[in-house]
């Protein structure tokens, strides 16, 4: 009964293990993936402030309210 017993515990354990271990890289995908959704947010942001500085300017030239 015993030796029943300490199968079931060492499964148990195993299975535990298992668990945690793909929780991890679950989480290390989840920290990557966002990581990466940051950096491309800061890139469109760095692109539309760039777009944005190059309007104003054309529009400044235009008006004549560059000189």
């Amino acid at each position: 009964m015993a030796d029943n017993s300490q199968k079931m515990s060492y499964h148990a354990g195993e299975a535990k293990g298992q668990a945690q271990e793909k929780a991890s890289g679950m989480m290390d995908k989840a920290n990557n993936a966002a990581q990466s959704t940051k950096e491309t947010m800061q890139d469109v942001g760095q692109n539309v402030h760039a777009k944005a500085q190059g309007a104003a300017d054309a529009v400044k030239n235009a008006t004549g309210m560059n000189k």
